[in-house]
């Protein structure tokens, strides 16, 4: 029985010691095992420097089409979503009383060539009794001379005569006076025929109805908007970009266009325009980013993101962009060599928006580059020794 019992209290002890060595071990193994790193090697890649704005689709373009005058509408056209081209008819307001008014401006125009021509036909009468006066005064005259006419006789016809050159002032002062009145009315005439003619609404450019903005039976006034048209030819980004990323950035330069309706695609574009004014709160200027093909179904105001180019190299050596510290102020990056870590300042160039780094100077290309989680290379030192994942 105290044999048992000795064997009991050993066999505890025993199993004791096998923990305290399986917690021994296991701290040796986890704890104070050597970080374990992924490498990854230089190699060469095409790569591009891009710089990134985020914005909304607009057109350059955007017209309010709106009425001169005010009427109510009798009758739309067009809507939402239509293709329209230059002069198409859109929309047709109530004319009726202008309708009237062109007409009566019509019968002033016809009344006033009337009495042009009856002015005409007087002055033209009034010229030829003019001949006839003088004749007659220059032929009383010389009678009277010859005294086979009484002198007061000639003076009589002398007076008609001076009658008949007044008269033919009157009018031909009448004959004008009748056309500036002619004028008058084909004025109102014009202006009444122009707003029988504002009463129809027509588009003044090749364009897509955006938005109808009354509908029929409505009221409009002079000025207010019936359609919104925007030219499809000129649909582009408003990219808002940070000043600090502004260099290299140019009319010209080419730019990709993620639309959030499809962020799968890659829209090829092209950065047409930039601003002139930075926001002096956000920091950002205003870059206009053109598609360069034109987009058939665009809508206004889609939240979008663009890159734009601006550096490329072909076939540059370059490493993940996550391999590469900064060790006090100085780039640079992990190498692994016979199990322990080296820190190897490089020059860096372009960063690729797949987050490949060009690497300029200080690898030949042969090293093994360490890459572990952020916490885990934040811990790097020289000399610290390192496992290397397979």
């Amino acid at each position: 029985m105290e044999l048992l019992k000795r064997l009991a209290r050993k066999k505890k002890y025993l199993i004791w010691l096998i923990i305290i060595l399986a917690v021994v071990v296991l701290f040796k193994v986890t704890v104070l095992a050597p970080a374990k790193v992924t490498v990854v090697k230089v190699e060469k890649r095409d790569l591009a420097a891009e710089v990134y704005g985020n914005g909304t689709v607009e057109a350059k373009v955007v017209v309010g089409i709106s009425s001169k005058i005010t009427g109510r509408i009798v009758e739309l056209y067009a809507d939402q979503g239509d293709h329209v081209t230059r002069g198409q008819l859109l929309a047709r307001l109530e004319s009726d009383d202008l309708v009237q008014q062109q007409l009566q401006s019509e019968a002033g125009v016809n009344r006033a060539a009337a009495n042009l021509n009856v002015e005409q036909a007087g002055l033209e009468k009034a010229r030829a009794n003019l001949v006839l006066a003088e004749k007659n005064a220059r032929r009383f005259k010389n009678l009277a001379e010859k005294n086979f006419v009484s002198r007061l006789e000639a003076e009589q016809y002398e007076n008609t005569w001076q009658i008949a050159k007044e008269e033919v002032r009157r009018s031909a002062a009448a004959l004008e006076s009748a056309k500036m009145e002619q004028s008058a009315n084909r004025a109102g005439l014009g202006f009444a025929r122009s707003k029988v003619a504002d009463t129809l609404i027509h588009a003044p450019q090749d364009g897509v109805i955006i938005t109808r903005d009354l509908e029929k039976g409505a009221t409009v006034t002079q000025g207010m908007s019936i359609f919104t048209l925007a030219d499809p030819r000129i649909v582009w980004v408003k990219a808002n970009v940070d000043e600090s990323q502004l260099k290299g950035v140019a009319v010209g330069k080419k730019a990709v266009i993620s639309l959030r309706s499809s962020p799968e695609d890659q829209l090829p574009g092209r950065v047409a325009r930039l601003g002139r004014e930075s926001d002096r709160v956000t920091e950002e200027l205003e870059v206009d980013v053109a598609f360069e093909t034109p987009q058939a179904n665009f809508r206004l105001g889609e939240q979008s993101d663009v890159y734009i180019v601006t550096e490329t190299r072909q076939a540059v050596p370059s490493l993940p962009s996550a391999a590469i510290m900064t060790k006090e102020k100085t780039r640079g990056v992990w190498v692994v060599v016979k199990g322990k870590l080296n820190f190897r300042p490089v020059t860096v160039g372009i960063e690729d928006r797949r987050n490949f780094r060009e690497i300029v100077k200080g690898l030949d290309g042969n090293e093994q580059v360490a890459m572990a989680p952020p916490p885990i290379m934040a811990k790097f030192r020289d000399g610290m020794k390192v496992r290397v994942a397979r």
